[in-house]
């Protein structure tokens, strides 16, 4: 029977393009087929090479590495694919998970099977799937939004345009913007059931569950440190809703969180009556 350290070493690498899935934070979370790739590729193309080199030191690979990131990459593509064609084996890896998913290199790999040259997956790690396995919301359909715009009123667009979609949301989020992305996520959503899955296979790993409009009030002053995926869950039979007391208690609810305004926004969104119509409910509710 042959050992791990067999498995991971004996494994002969044809040319083409390798696109490797590197640890999303615990290093031990990479596949004995990636190891046995990085060591043996020609060239590593990185997204930033000095995060890759403690990968490769950490498992005591020497690999001739090269820079390929979206600020360098219409200079550095033409010279991987020329090093393609001749044959060479190249890893393309990210800083951390799935290449290709909210990382540069989709051009590259679309360019090289455009010339003929083979390219391979090596599967491995994916926050966004870490993050679904965890999350307790449906898996059976999800859409993969990524990162949202920066500014509030572009982000409410793009939110809007996937409000309707019948599946689950995963939207990546930097730390310090977290609050006010949930506040609007919260304000075109409603309180959809949603869980933050912060520093995922790392020491602080955490898990949060709530409503969209609770984790927006839980984290409006007080962001978390490092990398944040939101799961939210998919539009429940409710979201369309017209009648008086319905239309009411949705406002009720929104009014805990959000300001009358943005309150009357979610609830025409979801109920179908007019922002107009539901403003006044909304201020109608807030009298004494």
């Amino acid at each position: 029977m042959k050992s791990f350290a067999d498995l991971e070493v004996d494994q002969p690498l044809s040319a083409g393009l390798y696109i490797v899935a590197t640890p999303i934070g615990n290093l031990q979370d990479i596949t004995l087929r990636a190891l046995n790739v990085l060591r043996r590729a020609d060239l590593v193309a990185c997204e930033d090479t000095r995060v890759t080199a403690k990968l490769l030191a950490h498992y005591d690979i020497r690999a001739s590495t090269t820079p390929y990131h979206d600020a360098n990459a219409e200079h550095a593509r033409p010279h991987l694919l020329a090093r393609l064609r001749e044959g060479a084996k190249v890893a393309l890896v990210s800083d951390a998970g799935t290449p290709l998913i909210s990382d540069p290199g989709f051009k590259l790999v679309r360019e090289a099977t455009a010339a003929g040259i083979r390219v391979i997956p090596i599967p491995g790690a994916s926050s966004v799937l870490a993050a679904l396995s965890v999350a307790g919301l449906p898996t059976d359909k999800f859409l993969f939004v990524g990162f949202l715009p920066v500014r509030s009123g572009q982000r409410r667009t793009a939110i809007d345009a996937v409000r309707a979609v019948a599946a689950s949301l995963v939207v990546l989020e930097a730390p310090q913007r977290l609050g006010d992305c949930l506040a609007d996520l919260a304000a075109v959503l409603g309180t959809r059931p949603a869980v933050i899955a912060r520093e995922l296979t790392k020491h602080f790993e955490e898990t949060v569950h709530g409503d969209l409009g609770e984790l927006a009030a839980r984290y409006a002053a007080a962001p978390p440190k490092g990398e944040v995926v939101i799961v939210i869950g998919p539009p429940g039979e409710d979201d369309l809703v017209a009648d008086d007391d319905a239309t009411d208690a949705l406002l009720r609810d929104a009014l805990t969180t959000l300001r009358p305004a943005d309150a009357a926004a979610v609830v025409a969104q979801r109920t179908g009556r007019t922002r107009r119509e539901v403003y006044a409910r909304a201020l109608a509710l807030r009298k004494p």
